[in-house]
């Protein structure tokens, strides 16, 4: 199945799904058959078989697509080079989201005025702090890293092994040419696994809406749209000013280039899920050497949190008003900090991103139960939120690359 067929086919199960889901909200949840039967087991039994097997690659994916991706740089300092441009532009992107986003909801303050039941409470986990963050950065067992899916020490293991394969000779150009092989055959099983993608996808969507319904929406509207709002924006226009003003690429290419890969990231609502998507998408359509995506792709789903940050910012605004709380410039300034530093130890998985909000309505003062007031409408903000974070690892692979001359204009620009 091509790329053309492919998008249509996800965005038609998406839609199906959407639809279906919503009818069985409305008028049928009440029955055994479809709460328990089909929405509790058939959609959600495909649906997680479908994620699974997503995750099941990312592992591999990113271990042997890094590995190749620095042993052919050939080059350690370019390496050094590589990794400075993609910290810079991704952590410059998170402060810009979360700064539109806070922006956005000083002007629009949603939540005054509302009765929500603030007697609520939510249960999270504590987030890692930042030095922990940076001392897991060095695995003490590899192994175990892998089998956690802990990225940031996955990507500084494979990153230290392809260094050591060029500094190695002859011996490591033999090791280089089975990682190309290893890397060449699970790019087949991405291909494989796409095959499938649409089917997965409606299931996942059809028990979204099945579940969630649109009840959830009325009283938390106002956030709702803002942070939906703010991820537009973001999503759209601040990347395409980024990506014009750096690489003079045509930024209605890259759009359309994106659709099919943002729209299995809402589908998936996980950055890591969608690395193999991205990384096959970045190459194959937007011309990007393997050496530049398979190192930034890999490292933007690990760090480059712009959507959760967006949720962040809007949500600190929200759940402040509501409790009736007032946020002065040190405190704003103060979470544009926290949750620009907080996005480099959030994984790429669904939800996580409520964990790291309870580190930064720590660090204004603001209750942590306030969040759960919005996890009801949060895994549809979720859904949107990756696609704009996989979005940014896309532009910011796309300038890396053209800055580095790795970029094929050609491949680019062919329709």
């Amino acid at each position: 199945m091509d790329s053309k067929k492919l998008t249509k086919a996800i965005l038609i199960a998406m839609f199906a799904g959407g639809i279906l889901g919503g009818i069985l909200n409305l008028f049928f949840m009440d029955s055994y058959i479809v709460e328990e039967i089909l929405v509790g087991n058939i959609f959600h039994v495909i649906g997680q078989i479908f994620i699974n097997s997503l995750k099941m690659l990312v592992v591999p994916l990113v271990f042997v697509s890094l590995v190749c991706g620095t042993a052919a740089l050939g080059d350690i300092s370019k390496l050094g080079r590589l990794g400075g441009k993609a910290l810079l532009f991704y952590l410059s992107t998170t402060a810009l989201a979360i700064s539109l986003a806070l922006s956005l909801a000083i002007i629009i303050q949603p939540g005054v005025g509302l009765d929500l039941p603030t007697e609520a409470t939510f249960a999270t986990k504590e987030a890692p702090s930042i030095a922990e963050t940076i001392i897991n950065i060095v695995p003490s067992n590899p192994i175990q890293a892998m089998a956690e899916g802990q990225m940031l020490p996955l990507i500084f293991f494979s990153l230290l092994l392809g260094i050591a394969i060029v500094m190695a000779g002859d011996a490591g150009k033999r090791v280089e040419a089975q990682f190309q092989d290893y890397n060449t055959i699970i790019m087949q099983l991405v291909v494989i696994l796409m095959k499938l993608a649409p089917y997965g996808v409606f299931c996942l969507i059809a028990k979204t809406f099945a579940t969630q319904g649109f009840e959830l929406f009325k009283p938390l509207l106002s956030y709702f749209l803002v942070v939906v709002s703010a991820l537009l924006i973001h999503g759209i226009v601040s990347y395409s000013i980024l990506l014009k003003m750096f690489s003079g690429l045509s930024v209605t290419t890259f759009l359309k280039k994106m659709t099919s890969v943002q729209i299995f990231a809402f589908s998936t609502a996980s950055s890591n899920a969608t690395i193999p998507v991205n990384v096959e998408n970045t190459e194959k359509r937007l011309g990007v050497n393997n050496s530049i995506a398979s190192f930034t792709i890999p490292l933007g789903a690990t760090i480059n949190m712009d959507g959760t940050a967006i949720m962040q910012g809007v949500a600190t605004v929200f759940i402040a008003n509501v409790y009736g709380i007032d946020l002065g410039m040190t405190d704003y300034l103060a979470v544009i900090l926290t949750a620009t530093l907080a996005s480099i130890g959030t994984a790429g998985v669904p939800g996580v991103g409520l964990i790291m909000l309870a580190m930064v309505l720590n660090q204004v003062g603001l209750p942590v139960e306030g969040i759960a007031l919005i996890i009801g409408v949060d895994r549809l903000l979720d859904m949107m939120r990756t696609a704009v974070n996989v979005t940014g690892d896309a532009a910011g692979t796309v300038i890396i690359a053209k800055s580095e001359g790795e970029l094929d204009t050609k491949v680019y620009n062919q329709v």
